[in-house]
């Protein structure tokens, strides 16, 4: 069975442009792959500096992944740095990778650009990265069509280290490109991002959750005047938790005039609690059992830390590390 290879950054908590955007697409690869998930604490380090906030996000992913449908049994949950050996083989890659290859990454220029320390942690970033999916013999990434530079530095940097060795090492992994998903909204109508401030937690306040919904931005357009469903980001947000037919009549509704964004609202307010209730208790069982979430990262930090260091050892061995005299 092809292994699959998720990160997921603990920089904040899950909200519904995590879920849509490409959390129930990872969650859906443990039904047809070895799936691998790791909560990213080693990348956030980069843009996370409270040790609380930290630790506080570990858990909150890690819990909400649970939630949200990853199932012990199929698939295999831990923290980057319960993994040690990543950071070894972190290095071992980075000698073979030339700064060309990393002054090419967009990422780094985007997050500086944004105000991001520009440090050596995020200046390597995507060397970490490789290190995360090259050691675990992953054959398969899930990646957007945006984010495919991502796996393609990863190729680079297992072939370099392949030639450079005369050896197999690595595997080179291919992406499994996720469907193409349409911009989740936030409430001011912008891409839902935590540094917007506009999202809506999946396991937020429930009266918090409804007030945000109600408030979120529209234009002037009197209520029996037509209005256009591809350009509105209510109706946006609606048609994503939205039954096929459900969606078709209200974009009908839309068209004819006659809908208010007011009752649009409302029903955004009834379908996230009729998407999201069932996770959303689990979510609650889970803290009132916070041994469960313990003995899942033990399980899947053995699990991944026991085939990290068989990978790790057969780069060692073919860079000529640790051998005896």
């Amino acid at each position: 069975m092809r292994r699959s290879l998720s990160g997921i950054q603990p920089s904040g908590k899950l909200h519904i442009g995590n879920y849509f955007g490409a959390v129930r697409q990872y969650i859906a690869l443990q039904e047809e792959c070895d799936a691998f998930y790791f909560i990213a604490d080693y990348h956030a380090m980069t843009t996370v500096t409270n040790p609380d906030e930290m630790a506080a996000n570990c858990h909150d992913v890690a819990a909400g992944l649970v939630a949200l449908g990853l199932d012990r049994e199929k698939a295999t949950l831990f923290r980057q740095s319960d993994v040690p050996e990543v950071a070894e083989l972190t290095w071992l890659l980075s000698v073979v990778t030339p700064v060309g290859l990393m002054e090419r990454c967009h990422a780094y220029k985007d997050k500086v650009a944004q105000g991001t320390v520009a440090s050596m942690g995020l200046f390597g970033y995507p060397i970490l990265m490789a290190a995360d999916i090259l050691i675990y013999d992953s054959n398969v990434v899930p990646v957007g069509q945006d984010q495919k530079q991502h796996l393609e530095v990863t190729r680079d940097i297992a072939g370099s280290f392949n030639f450079q060795y005369d050896s197999p090492v690595f595997i080179l992994p291919e992406p499994y490109i996720l469907p193409d998903v349409a911009v989740v909204p936030g409430l001011d109508g912008r891409k839902m991002s935590k540094s917007y401030g506009n999202v809506i937690e999946i396991f937020g306040d429930a009266k918090e959750t409804e007030k945000r919904i109600k408030r979120m931005k529209t234009d002037s357009t009197p209520v029996e005047e037509p209005k256009d469903p591809d350009t509105c980001s209510v109706f946006a947000l609606f048609r994503l938790m939205a039954s096929a037919d459900e969606r078709e009549e209200m974009a009908k509704r839309y068209r004819e005039g006659g809908v208010g964004y007011g009752d649009v609202k409302k029903r955004i307010v009834e379908l996230f609690f009729e998407t999201f209730g069932e996770a959303r208790e689990r979510r609650q069982e889970l803290e009132s059992n916070p041994e469960m979430l313990r003995e899942i990262y033990a399980e899947g930090g053995h699990r991944a830390r026991a085939k990290a260091r068989e990978v790790l050892e057969r780069a060692r061995e073919a860079a000529g590390i640790g051998r005896g005299l």
